[in-house]
């Protein structure tokens, strides 16, 4: 080991996560999540969970799902053990509320938010909102994100909603298909205005895009890293940070 790499692992750290998708269909990748709760994120100062925990989430009468109170319980118990644990709202678990963050611990933030971190501004998002270049996605989370919407949506009969939601997948995989790559990832300028409009924070850390890389950036005479966070649809993965800055490791 060397030497850098010996006084990284002696330093407090926070690691970021998004997109496990997690649901009854994969149970590998949900075991994978809660070996990584019960080991490396116990030893971190902070786990970040940046969107996207769950497949989908109807509402908070799901946290009586089986499947989601292992989720649960393994979220309570790294918040218990001293490890804090954020999430933010991805594009699908933004119906995530006060009930789930009570029973499992985590504290919920906006999007986007601004966190000092070992001496750095880090910004943090899911990331979706800065795929401007997908205009029809943009009109559909605006309409989803509305609390009258919401209120209406969760008036119906779980079952109801489910079936809804899985609809909805169904017509957004079918329009994937036909929609360009490129439209899916973000836009630049919507990168540079975030970055502007938050003062230029040396990192800028999301999801979302499936696309994990880190991006070296010069804005305005600013130096600063936007950091992609990988998926969990084939293997688990999470980002480091410390005071020496970001590794990005696999499960």
């Amino acid at each position: 080991m060397s030497d850098g790499n010996a006084l990284s692992a002696t330093l407090p750290y926070s690691l970021f996560i998004s997109d496990l998708h997690l649901c009854d269909a994969r149970p590998e990748i949900s075991r994978a999540f809660l070996h990584l709760l019960q080991g490396e994120a116990r030893h971190a100062e902070r786990l970040y969970i940046l969107g996207d925990l769950f497949e989908y989430w109807a509402g908070d009468d799901e946290v009586n799902d089986p499947h989601h109170q292992t989720i649960i319980h393994g979220l309570r118990a790294l918040t218990q053990s001293g490890t804090a644990c954020y999430f933010m709202h991805g594009n699908r678990d933004f119906l995530i509320g006060e009930r789930f963050a009570e029973a499992s611990g985590v504290t919920l933030l906006a999007d986007p938010v601004l966190h000092e971190l070992y001496d750095k501004r880090v910004l943090l998002s899911h990331g979706d909102l800065l795929c401007t270049d997908d205009v029809a996605y943009q009109e559909f989370r605006q309409l989803v994100r509305k609390l009258d919407w919401q209120q209406v949506f969760l008036q119906q009969p779980l079952a109801t909603r489910k079936m809804q939601i899985e609809a909805i997948r169904m017509r957004s995989e079918s329009e994937k298909s036909i929609k360009q790559a490129d439209i899916m990832d973000v836009n630049d300028e919507a990168v540079a205005a975030l970055f502007s409009d938050w003062a230029y924070p040396e990192l800028l850390i999301h999801g979302h895009t499936h696309r994990p890389a880190c991006h070296q950036l010069t804005l305005h005479g600013h130096s600063c890293q936007r950091w992609v966070l990988g998926d969990w649809y084939e293997q688990g993965s999470y980002l480091r940070l410390d005071a020496t800055g970001c590794n990005s490791s696999l499960l």
